[in-house]
């Protein structure tokens, strides 16, 4: 494309602009007081911040080295007077203060708001730890109180579906800035708790990014705060940046610093469930296997103890005490019999010394009278004549007398 032969380009327009404000003696050396918002210092140690009023705001800058000189720097909601001189940054073609001295004139009207607001809702308990209620564990869906437009929005679908995607979503859209504001998020969480049964919503996240205090103003709404305290379902604020506090957040029961820390902070890890799960699964199976041995322990110690006390147990047992007394029996009848052979022995060789037929075969006689049968052991028993039975070892015979 060809340049065109009239015109200025952008960068020449840029350039006669802050050539004409470099020029202007009023504006090279100016005192302007105002409003402290969007504070921020960058990581080489320049301090940027917006000067404002009820009606307008410029953006200021102060270089390192003169900011490295103050003991302490504005911060959010406080008055200041600064003198500098102003100029215009040509890459983005906006003018700004370069500020070379400042000094505090007090707190701004809104901080000033902010804290009266925050003593008052204080002293009648609505910031009570007691009333913070515990976040759920598992949600089953997830209530959010924000502009389907920002990229907090967006920030927060993704962290839900990243560490919980089981979680529902339930949007309850509404402005985050501006006067309308506050009476819509009023409405979007109280239409949550209506549907919170049949939407089954655990837990609500009221969320915006970050913003000066103006820009926060919503948040900063006793409504808003009311509403928040109110609420049957827990709430979690994430609004602003990490050093924003609003007047929501001491209501909420659970603040968090950014609204990707609230969605960290309203669903689970599901990397770091699955971890815990390894770890409960495997301390189970070692507490199932444990206890498998000690009943195997126990089965094994039950099956000795019921062989004792079994009948077949107990049979074998008193067969043993019956073959123990039947062992006993014989070896006592054998000791018997051995006592009654010895005894009758003795007796039999009694006898045989008494034996007569004994003494007959060592060649003694029996005498007896024929007539009576009386053995005859004196002379005088028998008359000559009397007939005699003499019996020997080897028979008998008769005799008579003489």
């Amino acid at each position: 494309m060809e340049s065109p032969r009239l015109g200025l380009s952008v960068s020449q327009l840029t350039q006669h602009i802050k050539a004409l404000m470099d020029n202007d003696p009023l504006l090279q050396d100016v005192l302007v007081y105002g409003e402290v918002s969007n504070y921020s210092r960058s990581a080489a140690g320049h301090v940027y911040f917006t000067l404002k009023d009820a009606e307008s705001a410029i953006r200021c800058v102060m270089w390192r080295s003169r900011a490295d000189w103050y003991g302490r720097l504005p911060a959010d909601g406080e008055s200041i007077l600064v003198r500098g001189y102003v100029s215009l940054y040509p890459p983005h073609g906006q003018y700004q203060l370069y500020v070379e001295e400042w000094q505090p004139l007090g707190a701004g009207r809104l901080y000033l708001e902010f804290e009266a607001l925050k003593a008052r809702l204080q002293a009648e308990g609505l910031f009570d730890a007691g009333r913070k209620r515990p976040l759920p564990a598992f949600p089953r869906a997830v209530g959010i109180v924000t502009s389907p437009s920002a990229a907090a929005y967006q920030d927060i679908l993704r962290v839900l579906r990243q560490r919980f995607p089981l979680a529902r979503v339930v949007l309850a859209p509404t402005l985050v800035q501006g006067e309308d504001a506050p009476p819509q998020i009023v409405r979007a969480i109280e239409s949550l708790n209506r549907i919170r049964e049949q939407a089954e919503i655990d837990v609500i996240i009221v969320a915006r990014g970050g913003g000066s205090l103006e820009e926060l103003r919503a948040f900063n709404d006793e409504r808003v705060a009311r509403a928040i305290a109110s609420s049957q379902v827990p709430v979690i604020t994430g609004v602003g940046h990490e050093v924003d506090f609003t007047i929501a957040d001491f209501a909420a029961d659970h603040r968090a610093p950014t609204p990707t820390a609230a969605a960290a902070a309203a669903v689970p890890d599901q990397q770091e469930l699955r971890q815990r799960l390894i770890a409960l699964k495997s301390a189970l199976t070692q507490m199932m296997l444990s206890r498998l041995d000690e009943s195997r322990r126990q089965i094994e110690s039950h099956r000795r103890m019921l062989r004792r006390l079994s009948p077949e147990h107990r049979i074998a047992q008193e067969r043993q005490h019956v073959d123990e007394l039947i062992h006993r029996l014989q070896q006592d009848v054998m000791h018997q019999l051995a006592m009654a052979r010895e005894r009758i022995q003795q007796y039999s060789a009694r006898l045989e010394g008494l034996n007569p037929t004994a003494v007959l075969g060592r060649g003694y006689a029996v005498v007896r009278r024929r007539d009576t049968g009386q053995v005859v052991t004196h002379p005088a028993q028998v008359r000559a004549g009397d007939p005699l039975d003499i019996r020997v070892s080897e028979g008998s015979f008769g005799a008579l007398v003489e």
